[in-house]
């Protein structure tokens, strides 16, 4: 006889980048491999259908912790958009009680603010730290480890294409075009995401388009779930890049569109922090049946 296991789940999407989120601070989560249970439940056939799978879990060193499965089962180490649900669903489920705390993650504590109106958080703020631009910490394969990745020749099927480098926690090589609705997402996301060796732990390969000295489009395939209608995390690395390529400049909010909708970034002078603002929306509650 096989038993099945009731889950309690929230779906949540930031900007169309949907997670099923499990709350294991209120609920005791007996799961024997959250790989294996994120790559089912992002199935949109045979599970709920997801960009993956995001724990709400207890900390010892911040206000509650975060973990990320991509759909492929792999583990990230952050993701703005999850971020932005995480510190939502928190507030609206009195996890916590301040309007702003710490969330943990693999790549450090992060710092949220949540923008309540009648007891609804409507928007949140994340303070997503200082960007990571040393090759040998994004990663970036070859050269010398300390120096920055800016306007990098790249060569893919005979066609040379240059892309700056930058980490938020997670890595990512940015290409910048000239319209975004023409940009090889489909080419180098296959081609680099997952395993290229010039990105020794993958890298989420996201197009910026410059439209003005405050706004751009990103597009974005992130490695272990391919196309997504936004990353968190790709915005801003979209935002530093477009500082290091001099098409904006730092201390002036920089709206991001993307195909889910906008973000607010701004990389600060005074404390080399990138802070992101955006939505957070909760899509459906429910119960999974794990045999």
């Amino acid at each position: 006889m096989i038993l099945e296991q009731k889950i309690p789940f929230t779906k949540m999407h930031g900007l169309g980048n949907c997670y099923i989120y499990l709350d294991g601070i209120t609920n005791k989560l007996s799961v024997p491999s959250f790989p294996d249970l994120s790559m089912k439940v992002s199935d949109p056939y045979k599970g709920i259908g997801s960009d993956g799978l995001i724990l709400i879990l207890p900390s010892d060193q911040a206000d509650v912790k975060m973990r990320i499965f991509n759909k492929d089962g792999s583990e990230a180490m952050n993701c703005g958009n999850g971020l932005r649900c995480v510190a939502k669903y928190a507030y609206e489920h009195h996890l916590v009680q301040a309007e702003r705390f710490s969330i943990e993650t693999l790549s450090g504590n992060k710092q949220a603010q949540v923008h309540v109106k009648n007891g609804v958080v409507e928007q949140v703020t994340v303070d997503m730290g200082e960007p990571i631009l040393e090759r040998g910490l994004i990663p970036v394969a070859g050269g010398n480890e300390t120096e920055k990745v800016i306007r990098e020749k790249l060569i893919v099927d005979g066609v040379t294409y240059t892309f700056t480098g930058v980490s938020m926690g997670n890595p990512h090589a940015l290409f910048f075009v000239d319209h975004i609705d023409k940009a090889p997402i489909h080419k180098l996301g296959a081609k680099l995401a997952d395993t290229d060796p010039l990105f020794p732990n993958g890298v989420n390969v996201g197009f910026v388009q410059k439209l003005t000295d405050h706004e751009v489009n990103y597009r974005v395939w992130e490695r272990g779930s391919g196309i997504t209608q936004a990353c968190g995390t790709g915005a801003c690395a979209s935002v530093v890049a477009s500082i290091l390529e001099e098409k904006v400049v730092k201390d002036v909010p920089v709206t991001v569109h993307l195909e889910g909708g906008d973000l607010t970034i701004e990389w600060r002078s005074d404390t080399n922090h990138v802070l992101m603002t955006g939505d957070a929306e909760t899509i459906c509650e429910g119960f999974y049946l794990q045999q």
